[in-house]
C-alpha cells in the first residue's frame, strides 16, 4: 500500500536498509510496498530477492528528484518497465542533467505526480498510467482543490523514517551533504517528520473518504511485478555465447585446447588428457564455455599489444586455462585441486583475476567496452566509517576541530561541549555503515547477455566507463559474474626492464618470460629466495617475506608457492604458520599432526595453508559434501553474507566430527583453524601465479640488476622508499647521478652503468617545466651553457632555482651558487626585455660575482629537500656516537649476545600484541649496504620514538628464530645530522639568499 518508500540508498537522505524496510512493513502488517529510492535503483534487486522471506509483494521504481524537490515517482509494471526506468535515470546521471518537469512516456511504467507538484502544473492531462499521489498530510489540501473528484488519485504516503532518531539522523545527513551547520539547514532540504509508515488498517481508515485512491493503489500493485531469479534458481546473466552458438563455442574451445596442448606438455600422457576431458566436460555442463573464451579473447588482445599479464584466482587450478594461456600455472605439476576450480555444486564460474600493468589496464578496459555490447564496471558503495562520521558531525554541530581530534585520540576531558559530543557519538554509531557514495569496484567488469539497464541504472565516473549502481554480492546473486581486470606495478617493472635492456644492452639475448621452468631450475635464482636477496621483486621483497623465506630456507618453486600463502594473515592468525615452519624444518615434528589431517594434507604436513585445504578438511575430515564444503569456503573468504547459513554448516561440521569419534578438543582446534582463515588465505593456484611472476622478476634482477632497479624506480618503487632502491643500484655497481639538464629525462634512465635520476623525482618541479626542457633539447640539441639554456627555455625563476639547487647544470662546471646569482640577474633581465619590442639587441652585461662555493654537506641538504634523501647516504652526514659497533653481516656471530650497530632506517611497521599494546618491527641498513631487522617490544616502542628518517644507534640482543636473525632492541638513539653550513653564522634576513 506504500508507493514511495526510501532506504539509505537514497544517499545522505534515507536512514535504514532495504531489509529494515521489509521488517518495518511486516510489523505494520503491510503486504505491498514499492521501493522508490531517490535517483537510485541500487537496492531494487536486493529487496526483490529478500521480500518473499517477509511474505511481502514488492514493486520497484525511482523517486526522481532535482535536489530534494520531488518531480514524480515512476514504478515499473514489469522487467521492461524497470529497464526503461533505468535507461531514463542513466541518461540524466551521465549527462548530469536535471529531470524534466513532466515525465516522458516510459512504457510499461506507472507515474505518480505528488499532489503538491500537480498544483504547480497548468492543465496537466493525465493518461491511464499516471496518477496524482496523495499523502496523509496533503489530504487536507485535497478537500479544497479541484482534484478531489479525479479518478486517478492514488495513495502516496512517503516512508523515510521509523522514529525521531531516524529523522534526526536524516537532518544530520542532509547537513553533511550540504556541508553546512545543522542550524543553517533549510526546511526545503529535508523531509517531513510525517514521512513514516502507519499500519495498513490505519492507512485505509485515513483514506476511506477516497475509495478511488485505494482502488488505484491496489490496481497498481496488482499490475506491477518485476521478476528476477536468485541464488540456486538464478540464470546465468553473463554473455551466453562468444561465437554464434553454444555448440560453436564449445567446438572452438576444444580446438584451442588441443591445438596448444603440445606447447605446454610436449610429452603429454594419459594424466594430462584425462584431466583435459574432465575439465571440458565440466565447463560445458556448467555453461562456462563463453566465460573462458571471453577471458582468452582479452588476453589475445593483450598479447597483440605486448602487454604483460598474470592470470590467477581459482581459475589457475584449470588445465584448460593453462593450455590456452589464461594462466601460467601448471595444475598437474602443483597437483591443484580440481574441485576448488569447478564442482557440480558451484553455480558461479571460476575466478580469473587478470593482472595487467598499471599503464595498460585502461586500454584493456577500452577494448572490452568496444569489443562487447553490454558492458559496465562493477559498482561498490563506500560506507560511513565511525571516525569519519564523528568528524563530519563535529563540523555540523560547529565544534572546533581540535576538540574533535582530542576526543578521537581518547581524551575524554569534560568540556562545555560534552552534550554535543554525546550526540555525535550516538548518531555516529547510527550512521556508521550507511552508504556514503557510489564508487567503482577495484577491477570488476560486467559483460551481460541483456542490456545493463535491464538490471540497474549506471553512473559515469571521471574515467568515462559507465558503472552500475549495484555491488558484486547482489550481482552474483542474480547471476551476473564479474570479470576481474586488475592493475599492478610488478608487471610494469618486468615490461619496462625488458625495454631498458633492449636499449642499454641491445646485443644481449634475454630469455622468453614465459619459459618460467628455466627460471625455477636456476640455482642462482633460487639462492636469492633462500637469502632474501629480493629487493624490488614484487611481494617477496617485504621484510615479512624475507624473514619467512629465510626460516623456510625457500629454494624452489613449490616452496615459494607455500610461502606466498603462509604469509597471509589467516594462516598466521590460526597459529598455522609457525607450525608449518617447524614441521618443514624438523621432519620428526610432523608426527604431531592428526593422522587424518596428515593423510589429507600430505604436501603441507597436515597444516592448512591454502583455501582448498578448507574444502579438503571439510569434506574428508568432517564428512561434509562438496557443496557444503564450498559454502564453508566461500563464507571463509568473505563471499557469503548469510551468517545463518555458516552457523548451520558449522553445526554439521562439528556434529559429523563427533560421530567420527574425534575429541572435542581436536574438533574445536580444527574449527578454529578453519575460522582463522577469515578471508585471508590464498587459493593454491593464486599463490602459484604470484610465484611465477616473482620468478620472472628474480631472473631479471639476477642477470640485469641495474636495468631492473631502474624499472623499479620508474614504476613507483615497491615496499620501500626510492632511497632504498638507489642504494640497491649502488650495491650492484651502478653509478647514480642526480638529474642532469643534458642527460636526464622525466623518468630515470641508464647509460651503460650510469643511472641518471629522472626529473619527475624532484619535488615541486612542475611537469610543464620538464616538458619545456625536454622539448628544447629534443629539437635543438643539448645545452651548451647556462646562457644557452636561459635563451632557449621559458621557465620561471622558481622552477629554475629548483634545477640549480639539485645541481642539474653541473655540466657547466660552474658552482651552483654562482649559477644561482646569474639566474636571478639574467632571468629577471630576460623578463623585463620582453615587455616591449626593441629595434636592436642590447649587449650582454657581465657581472663580477662574489666567490661562493658549495660542498658535499650543502648538496646533501638540497638533495634531502628536493629528492627526499642524500645521494651519498646519511652515514656521511651524522655526528656519530663513538662506540664499538659491528656490521650487519656479522650479526649471526653474536647469537644471544648484546651488540651495538648503526643502521639507517628503511621502514618501521607497528602492530598490536594480544594485549593490545603497540610494538614495532624495523628494517635498517648498515653503512656497507647490508639489511638487518629489529624487534621493538611495547616497553621499548613506547620509551624510544623512531620516526625521523636517518641513522640510529641500536643496542640489543641477537636472536635466532628458526634460522632468521634479528636484533631485539634495548636502546635506540637517533644520530643528529651535521648542521647545514648555509645556516651557520648568518642572520635570518640573509638565509633567504640560499633558498
Amino acid at each position: 500500500m506504500y508507493t514511495n518508500c526510501h532506504t539509505y540508498y537514497s544517499l545522505r537522505y534515507g536512514t535504514f536498509s532495504e531489509i529494515e524496510l521489509l521488517e518495518l512493513a511486516q510489523q505494520k502488517n503491510i503486504k505491498q510496498l514499492a521501493l522508490t529510492d531517490i535517483n537510485s535503483t541500487s537496492a531494487c534487486l536486493s529487496i526483490i530477492k529478500n521480500a518473499p522471506n517477509y511474505n511481502i509483494d514488492v514493486s520497484v521504481g525511482v523517486d526522481f528528484r532535482n535536489g530534494t524537490k520531488q518531480q514524480y515517482v515512476v514504478i515499473a509494471k514489469d522487467n521492461i518497465g524497470f529497464q526503461n526506468i533505468n535507461e531514463f535515470l542513466t541518461t540524466h546521471l551521465h549527462r548530469k542533467e536535471e529531470f524534466p518537469e513532466l515525465c516522458p512516456n516510459l512504457k510499461n511504467c506507472f507515474v505518480i505526480y505528488p499532489f503538491e507538484k500537480v498544483l504547480e502544473l497548468e492543465k496537466k492531462k493525465f493518461s491511464a498510467n499516471e496518477f496524482i499521489g496523495i499523502s496523509i498530510v496533503s489530504l487536507r489540501k485535497l478537500l479544497f482543490s479541484r482534484y478531489k473528484h479525479y479518478n486517478n488519485l492514488i495513495i502516496q504516503q512517503p516512508v523515510s523514517f521509523r522514529n525521531q532518531n531516524d529523522y534526526n539522523a536524516h537532518r544530520l545527513l542532509r547537513a553533511i551533504d550540504l556541508n553546512i551547520l545543522l542550524s543553517k539547514l533549510p526546511e526545503t532540504e529535508q523531509g517531513s517528520k510525517t514521512d513514516k509508515m502507519v499500519s495498513k488498517d490505519e492507512l485505509l481508515s485515513i483514506f476511506e473518504p477516497f475509495p478511488k485512491a485505494i482502488e488505484n493503489t491496489v490496481y497498481l500493485f496488482e499490475n506491477s511485478n518485476v521478476h528476477f531469479s536468485f541464488n540456486n534458481n538464478r540464470e546465468n546473466q553473463n554473455q551466453q555465447c562468444y561465437l554464434a552458438s553454444k555448440q560453436e563455442d564449445y567446438t572452438y574451445l576444444r580446438k584451442l585446447v588441443f591445438d596448444n596442448v603440445a606447447y605446454r606438455y610436449p610429452e603429454a600422457g594419459d594424466t594430462v588428457f584425462q584431466r583435459i576431458e574432465k575439465e571440458l566436460k565440466a565447463i560445458k555442463e556448467m555453461d562456462f564455455v563463453s566465460y573462458f573464451l571471453i577471458n582468452w579473447d582479452l588476453l589475445q588482445y593483450a598479447k597483440s599489444k605486448n602487454y604483460p599479464y598474470i592470470g590467477r584466482g581459482s581459475g589457475a587450478n584449470s588445465i584448460v586455462a593453462y593450455i590456452i594461456g589464461i594462466t601460467n600455472v601448471d595444475p598437474i605439476e602443483l597437483d591443484l585441486y580440481f574441485e576448488r576450480f569447478i564442482n557440480v555444486y558451484r553455480s558461479s564460474p571460476p575466478d580469473f583475476d587478470l593482472d595487467f600493468s598499471w599503464r595498460d589496464r585502461d586500454d584493456i578496459t577500452h577494448y572490452i567496452f568496444n569489443r562487447f555490447k553490454n558492458t559496465a564496471l562493477m559498482g561498490t558503495y563506500v560506507t560511513f566509517k565511525f571516525r569519519a562520521v564523528v568528524r563530519e558531525l563535529g563540523k555540523v554541530f560547529g565544534l572546533p576541530k581540535a576538540e574533535i581530534d582530542s576526543f578521537l585520540k581518547g581524551n575524554n576531558t569534560d568540556t562545555k561541549n560534552d552534550e554535543y559530543i554525546q550526540l555525535i557519538v550516538k548518531y555516529g554509531k547510527l550512521i556508521q555503515g550507511f552508504p556514503n557514495y557510489l564508487s567503482v569496484h577495484s577491477g570488476g567488469i560486467l559483460i551481460t547477455k541483456k542490456p545493463i539497464n535491464y538490471y540497474t541504472a549506471t553512473f559515469m565516473p571521471p574515467k568515462g566507463f559507465q558503472t552500475v549502481q549495484i555491488d558484486m554480492n547482489i550481482a552474483e546473486d542474480v547471476g551476473i559474474f564479474k570479470f576481474d581486470i586488475l592493475a599492478q606495478r610488478g608487471l610494469s617493472k618486468i615490461k619496462e626492464c625488458l625495454e631498458i635492456i633492449n636499449y642499454n644492452q641491445p646485443d644481449v639475448k634475454v630469455a622468453d618470460m614465459d619459459t618460467v621452468s628455466k627460471f625455477k631450475s636456476d640455482p642462482a635464482i633460487n639462492n636469492m629466495l633462500k637469502t632474501g636477496d629480493c629487493m624490488g621483486v614484487f611481494y617477496v621483497e617485504s621484510p615479512a617475506m624475507r624473514a619467512l623465506m629465510t626460516k623456510l630456507e625457500t629454494q624452489d618453486y613449490l616452496g615459494l608457492v607455500a610461502a606466498s600463502s603462509i604469509i597471509r594473515p589467516g594462516v598466521t592468525n590460526g597459529g598455522m604458520k609457525d607450525e608449518y615452519i617447524i614441521r618443514h624444518k624438523f621432519p620428526e615434528k610432523r608426527k604431531n599432526g592428526h593422522p587424518v589431517l596428515l593423510e589429507i594434507l600430505k604436501e603441507t604436513y597436515g597444516v592448512m595453508v591454502y583455501q582448498e585445504d578448507v574444502l579438503k578438511v571439510a569434506h574428508y575430515f568432517a564428512g561434509l559434501d562438496l557443496g557444503e564444503a564450498d559454502i564453508l569456503r566461500r563464507g571463509m573468504s568473505g563471499k557469503s553474507r548469510s551468517n545463518k547459513e555458516i552457523r548451520a554448516i558449522e553445526k554439521k561440521f562439528k556434529d559429523n566430527c563427533i560421530k567420527k569419534g574425534y575429541s572435542k578438543k581436536l574438533i574445536e582446534e580444527i574449527w578454529d583453524q578453519v575460522s582463522a582463515f577469515a578471508g585471508y588465505a590464498f587459493a593454491k593456484g593464486h599463490s602459484a601465479s604470484y610465484a611465477v611472476e616473482s620468478y620472472q622478476s628474480l631472473y631479471l634482477k639476477k642477470y640485469f640488476p641495474l636495468e631492473f632497479m631502474v624499472a623499479v624506480l620508474n614504476n613507483g618503487g615497491g615496499f620501500y622508499s626510492i632511497e632504498t632502491y638507489v642504494q640497491e643500484i649502488k650495491m650492484h655497481g651502478g653509478i647514480v647521478e642526480k638529474p642532469c639538464i643534458n642527460n636526464s629525462f622525466s623518468e630515470t634512465i641508464i647509460q651503460n652503468k650510469t643511472i641518471y635520476l629522472g626529473f619527475q623525482l624532484i619535488k615541486d618541479l612542475e611537469v610543464k617545466a620538464i616538458i619545456k626542457v625536454l622539448e628544447s633539447r629534443s629539437t635543438f640539441g643539448i645545452f651548451e651553457s647556462f646562457d644557452d639554456f636561459i635563451e632557449r627555455v621559458p621557465i620561471s625563476l622558481e622552477q629554475l632555482i629548483i634545477l640549480i639547487r639539485i645541481d642539474a647544470f653541473r655540466f657547466t662546471r660552474l658552482d651552483k651558487h654562482q649559477i644561482m646569482w646569474e639566474a636571478h640577474l639574467k632571468v629577471l633581465k630576460k623578463t623585463s626585455d620582453v615587455s616591449a619590442p626593441k629595434l636592436f639587441q642590447s649587449r650582454s652585461i657581465s657581472f663580477k660575482l662574489p666567490e661562493i662555493t658549495t660542498n658535499n654537506l650543502i648538496d646533501a641538504y638540497d638533495e634531502m629537500e628536493l629528492i627526499g634523501f642524500p645521494l651519498n647516504g646519511y652515514f656521511n652526514l651524522i655526528e656519530k656516537d663513538v662506540v664499538k659497533n659491528i656490521l650487519a653481516k656479522d650479526i649471526p656471530l653474536f647469537e644471544n649476545k648484546q651488540i651495538t650497530i648503526f643502521g639507517k632506517l628503511i621502514t618501521l611497521k607497528g602492530t598490536n600484541t594480544a594485549k593490545g599494546d603497540r610494538m614495532n618491527f624495523g628494517t635498517f641498513i648498515d653503512f656497507k649496504g647490508t639489511i638487518f631487522d629489529t624487534v621493538h617490544f611495547p616497553n621499548i616502542a613506547q620509551k624510544y620514538t623512531v620516526r625521523a628518517n636517518g641513522v640510529y644507534l641500536i643496542t640489543g640482543k641477537v636472536v635466532n628464530d628458526l634460522g632468521y636473525y634479528s636484533v631485539v632492541v634495548d636502546f635506540i638513539k637517533f644520530q643528529k645530522l651535521l648542521p647545514d653550513p648555509r645556516l651557520s653564522n648568518v642572520n635570518n634576513s640573509d638565509k633567504n639568499m640560499f633558498i
